[in-house]
């Protein structure tokens, strides 16, 4: 495997590479100060994966004594979820994403993110603010938030994404204190968005589709027939009623979910759908 790449794309922003991770980054102040926070982030972002290759028999599983700090992140993020199946894995984008912010901030950096494949983790001065766009469908495109909020994480999870689902949700978007609680929530309310036993719902077994996988012999969704008003109704009321729960225990602070053209959500006026003209991540 070739080592870590770090360039900068023709606007400024930061793009990291290295094997499965692709990230672009960036903060926003004064020139000097943004050239240093980049080279920071660089530096941290080459030991990444090393470390978690390191560990990964352990995160791959339910339980372990990790000695890395991202792998440590991931752990904490899932373990409110116990004792639900869930590994540390799920939150490895979002741990990833904040890691690689601790370093880009610094002196004279007054917003950033770091953006790992949609999942995003975000730093913000006081009065600062940043917009965000989602790669989702539906009324939701945009979040806006302020220093002033509670969120500092974004993730999505869907079966239709990158990584496998339990569920049928073709997305769901999550707003979390952190980007690894983020991350794991919307894996947990992704598998909630489901109808167990319906004939139009294909799956198969995890190891089948990656023999590595972290979810062994459980039956991922690979596919999802058109399904009526009702059967859409009812599934993402399922998800809805995870996602308020783990609101309601302060894990998220908002979610959107998206099935075949329809959506739901909880956390108020955080998931309103925005169209200002404002630096995107």
């Amino acid at each position: 495997m070739s080592g870590a790449v770090a360039a900068l794309l023709p606007d400024g922003r930061l793009h990291l590479q290295h094997g499965p991770i692709d990230i672009v980054a960036q903060g926003f102040g004064a020139a000097d100060a943004v050239r240093a926070a980049h080279t920071r982030a660089a530096a941290r972002f080459a030991t990444v994966l090393d470390e978690l290759v390191a560990e990964l028999p352990m995160l791959r599983s339910e339980t372990g004594l990790f000695g890395g700090k991202i792998a440590r992140r991931m752990a904490a993020a899932v373990a409110p979820y116990r004792p639900a199946f869930l590994t540390p894995m799920a939150a490895v984008a979002g741990a990833v994403a904040e890691e690689v912010l601790e370093a880009l901030t610094g002196p004279g950096i007054t917003r950033a993110y770091v953006n790992n494949g949609g999942d995003i983790a975000l730093h913000l001065e006081p009065a600062e603010s940043l917009t965000c766009a989602l790669a989702v469908t539906g009324g939701l495109d945009r979040v806006s938030l302020a220093a002033s909020d509670a969120v500092r994480g974004i993730a999505t999870s869907g079966w239709r994404g990158r990584s496998f689902s339990l569920g049928i949700a073709d997305a769901v978007t999550v707003l979390a204190r952190t980007a690894a609680m983020a991350d794991a929530a919307a894996t947990m309310i992704a598998n909630a968005v489901d109808l167990p036993g319906h004939p139009g719902i294909r799956r198969r077994p995890a190891q089948e589709v990656q023999a590595d996988s972290d979810l062994g012999a459980r039956a991922v969704t690979v596919g999802v027939a058109e399904l009526s008003p009702g059967e859409r109704g009812m599934a993402l009321r399922a998800g809805l009623a995870a996602a308020e729960g783990f609101r309601a225990r302060g894990l998220i602070e908002g979610a959107a979910l998206f099935l075949q053209g329809e959506s739901v959500a909880t956390g108020g006026g955080l998931l309103s759908a925005h169209r200002e003209t404002r630096e995107y991540v």
